[in-house]
Formats: C-alpha cells, sequence, structure tokens
C-alpha cells in the first residue's frame, strides 16, 4: 500500500494515542523512520502488522481498528490531493458508488503499484443500495463499510450497513433511512 495509508493511519493514531506512542508502534514493527512517503509503496504485510500493533495498543480488535479507520479515510483522502478526485465521482451516494471503480482507475494511473479494488452497484432504490466489492485482499471489509458510513455521512444519508463475505469479497447492503422532519 502507498504511504499515503500510513499517513492517514498516523493521523489517527496520534489523535488517539499520541505521538511518542505511535513511534513505539513504528519501532516494534521495525520501522526506523517517523513519516512516511505518500507515493513509496509499502509492501500489505507492513501495513498490516501496523494495524494489528496500533489496534493492540487501543484495546481494539483488528476489525474494529480498520472500520474506525476507514471512516477516517475519507476525510483524509477528501483533504489531500485526491480530494477533487472524490468531489468528481458523483453529487448523490448512488452516483458516487456506481462511480467507484471509475474514480480508483483514475488514481491507479498515479499509483500504478496499488492494488485496487472493484465496485459494482448492483441494485439501488430509495431504501436499499446493493453494492458488490471485490479485492485481491483479503480481510478488508470493515474498512470498507467504514468507507462507506463516511461517504454516506458526507451525502447528508444516514444509513446502516452489513456485508456477506462473497467469493474474493463481499457483498455490501446499504440500508438508507428515511429523513425525519
Amino acid at each position: 500500500m502507498y504511504g499515503m495509508i500510513h499517513q492517514a493511519l498516523r493521523g489517527m493514531a496520534v489523535r488517539r494515542i499520541g505521538d511518542p506512542a505511535w513511534t513505539a508502534v513504528l519501532r516494534e514493527a521495525g520501522f526506523t523512520q517517523p513519516l512516511f512517503i505518500g507515493m513509496e509503496y509499502y509492501a500489505d504485510d507492513t501495513t498490516m502488522a501496523l494495524v494489528r500493533l496500533l489496534a493492540a495498543r487501543l484495546g481494539m480488535s483488528c476489525d474494529e481498528l480498520l472500520h474506525e479507520f476507514g471512516r477516517v479515510w475519507i476525510d483524509f483522502a477528501g483533504a489531500s490531493g485526491y480530494g477533487r478526485v472524490l468531489r468528481m465521482a458523483g453529487d448523490d451516494l448512488v452516483t458516487f458508488l456506481d462511480c467507484l471503480d471509475r474514480m480508483h482507475s483514475s488514481i491507479h494511473s498515479n499509483m500504478p503499484l496499488a492494488q485496487m479494488p472493484s465496485f459494482e452497484l448492483i441494485a439501488a432504490d430509495p431504501a436499499t443500495i446493493e453494492l458488490s466489492y471485490r479485492s485481491g485482499r483479503q480481510g478488508l471489509e470493515p474498512f470498507v463499510r467504514g468507507i462507506l458510513l463516511s461517504v454516506a455521512e458526507r451525502f447528508g444519508e444516514t444509513v446502516t450497513i452489513d456485508h456477506v463475505p462473497q467469493d474474493g469479497g463481499a457483498r455490501f447492503f446499504i440500508r438508507r433511512m428515511a429523513a425525519h422532519g
């Protein structure tokens, strides 16, 4: 994964445990440099080692940490140079979800080593959105769930999200709550 992911993880960690504790996590994971370069590629094993160590430090499961990190990721990416790409992906939740693969393709051109996930909008109506997620990486469904919750909030929607595993990923069911007013 690219250093941009690590930069976002660092930001979340420093807010939660402070810079000295994050530095200790880095040392435990074998890092000698305290900062990550955004466009530098780091092995997935390295990223997941940081996730496991940070989750243990916070007294969370890896799934809980990945979910929280997914929620943080959207704000981080939105504030980065990729904020424009996020804004151009759609003006509403359904359009945004339908454009995820195109958005990832445009990002991939700048990050050729990235293993981008694939998303397919299966169905959408006023009550439910069904989204297929596929990835060569296993275990990132909690991260995706956190991202989907944050994206829905960006579009002013309140949702609940469930998922069921499928070969190579998961099927997400996003239930939209009717606005009360």
